[in-house]
């Protein structure tokens, strides 16, 4: 009888019994690279959709965080300039030397902690601190070498920055590089501060903070405001806003000498400290007292006007007119007090 089982035709059995493998027809070797192709373009295809997804889910979110920045950049403004504008009101304030205290850290030459108040809101100081030419206003400064933006947040900022700074004490001057990294934040009213290349000091490191303080606070009784909305609320957004400013500096020398060259290493350091500190108070007494001129009349006006209509269509335009408002201030005609992002 035969053999009563079926093949398929491609099937061939070799001698021992065992299954040859099959043998690939042309029509199979041609349809092994389409099954490929299609499997591919689906795959692709997945793939690119789920990328243009993914890129456009991305500069959706990138916009909405340009629209939240300029809103807030713009809100910050005539917060600044309502706040500038009690003070132009109403001047009245005296200056008090900072409180310095010097504690001596073992391997360091001095920590220096510095604490005052200044009549001008924390913006306003701020902006003085992060100015990228503030060698105006403090004179230990000789000039800014470099200065890069290693990160930009909106209200926080990385620079990289190189200046030359001056010391005297008694007959003695001098000059000396300096080399730091600056974390500018805005939102808490910090400067941080870290030494980058060694020289002349193995670390010098610090931070500014920046409180607000409510002046007119008697005009809240018998309510006792805690937050700025608490006491622009109480006092009708007429009560000025001061600045409560701390200064902490830890700095030590690449070498640190003996006595008694280390004392006068220390007295150098503080007095230079304290004269960076007492520039800055002037420079808030000079602004504090500046008339309400046309020219801060007009910049109201404009920030005013900036708040309506679209943020993200404005936001060019507020921080032109921000860099405008500090060049004019360079000269004199204007306040130098608005923000600028670099």
């Amino acid at each position: 009888m035969g053999d009563s089982r079926r093949h398929e035709p491609w099937v061939i059995l070799q001698p021992d019994g065992w299954l040859r493998r099959p043998a690939l027809g042309l029509n199979s070797l041609m349809q092994i690279p389409d099954k490929i192709q299609s499997s591919l373009k689906v795959q692709f295809g997945r793939f690119l959709n789920k990328d243009g997804a993914v890129r456009r889910m991305s500069a959706e979110i990138s916009s909405e965080k340009a629209k939240q920045s300029c809103s807030a950049a713009a809100s910050a403004e005539v917060r600044l300039d309502r706040h500038l504008q009690a003070w132009w009101d109403n001047p009245s304030w005296t200056d008090e030397p900072p409180e310095i205290k010097v504690n001596v850290p073992e391997g360091s030459l001095c920590n220096l902690n510095l604490r005052f108040k200044a009549g001008l809101p924390p913006d306003a100081v701020y902006n003085i601190i992060i100015d990228p030419e503030n060698k105006r206003v403090f004179k230990n400064i000789k000039e800014v070498i470099s200065r890069k933006v290693l990160l930009d947040e909106g209200s926080r900022q990385v620079v990289e920055v190189e200046q030359a700074a001056i010391w005297k004490f008694l007959w003695w001057s001098g000059t000396f590089s300096v080399h730091v990294f600056v974390d500018q934040n805005r939102k808490k009213h910090t400067v941080k501060f870290r030494q980058g290349r060694a020289g002349f000091m193995r670390k010098f490191e610090g931070c500014w903070t920046i409180e607000p303080l409510f002046v007119d606070k008697e005009l809240c009784l018998p309510l006792n405001p805690h937050s700025l909305e608490e006491y622009e609320s109480c006092t009708g957004g007429r009560g000025r806003v001061g600045s409560a400013i701390t200064l902490d500096q830890l700095i030590e020398p690449a070498l640190l000498p003996p006595p008694p060259i280390s004392w006068y290493l220390r007295g150098i350091t503080s007095r230079t400290t304290e004269m960076l500190v007492n520039d800055l108070i002037a420079e808030t007494a000079r602004l504090r007292t500046i008339s309400n001129n046309a020219n801060a009349k007009q910049g109201t006006e404009e920030t005013g006007d900036a708040n309506i209509g679209d943020p993200v269509r404005e936001c060019g335009d507020i921080k032109e007119r921000w860099r405008q408002r500090r060049k004019s201030g360079r000269h004199g005609s204007s306040l130098r007090l608005t923000s600028r992002f670099l």
